[in-house]
């Protein structure tokens, strides 16, 4: 109880610090219209939630998206947006640039009609079903037999032409794992992905898609 009495009244003096210096994004990295503590307590939390996305179209694969919180010093920061995971981002794309995972190589297709969509990258197309919720800020991919039937949901957040998908590290390695033996690959090339996450807390792997 100690323990979630200091969350929130850390949340409200981030609050209170917040408003002063002329908004949330400065304290937690988020949106600009964060301004509850419920956005607060999410963003500390290592889930920052922006404006809502609609899915539908084609998407070009940008690279891996990655989000963290550090817990250093005994208080939690959201370090998404930040120059640490610019760089865990750039060292997550050179792993999977090994096995012909980059930019321009990969395409995403959602089709809003009937909540379809695939992957597809060279000659390889998989197919799966998607659904959006929390005023299309969350995402749950569905894929086939192909992949398992592999189910994975995460945050679903814009970007500048595009959106950014975020999930769990053990749920997008896995989808990557399955991907890069499709490819012909070994999963051993990237690997290290995961490594990455060492020292940091809510570590999610992503994607960021653009159009």
């Amino acid at each position: 109880m100690r323990k979630l009495v200091s969350i929130v009244a850390l949340a409200v003096a981030f609050s209170v610090s917040a408003s002063a210096q002329g908004g949330l994004t400065e304290v937690l990295g988020g949106d600009k219209t964060a301004s509850t503590l419920g956005n607060i307590l999410s963003g500390i939390a290592g889930t920052v939630y922006s404006s809502p996305v609609t899915l539908d179209g084609t998407y070009n694969y940008k690279g891996i998206a990655i989000s963290a919180t550090s817990s250093e010093g005994g208080v939690l920061t959201n370090l998404a947006g930040t120059a640490v995971t610019a760089s865990l981002e750039t060292k997550a794309d050179e792993y999977l640039a090994q096995v012909g995972i980059k930019p321009g190589a990969m395409k995403w297709t959602f089709n809003a009609a009937d909540n379809t969509f695939s992957v597809s990258i060279g000659s390889i197309s998989i197919p799966g079903t998607y659904k959006v919720g929390n005023g299309e800020r969350t995402v749950t991919l569905t894929f086939g037999k192909a992949f398992q039937f592999l189910t994975m949901t995460g945050t679903l957040e814009s970007s500048s032409g595009g959106a950014r998908m975020l999930f769990t590290a053990d749920k997008a390695m896995a989808f990557l794992k399955k991907l890069v033996s499709k490819l012909g690959q070994s999963y051993s090339s990237i690997a290290g992905i995961a490594d990455l996450a060492n020292g940091y807390d809510n570590y999610r792997i992503g994607f960021k898609l653009g159009k």
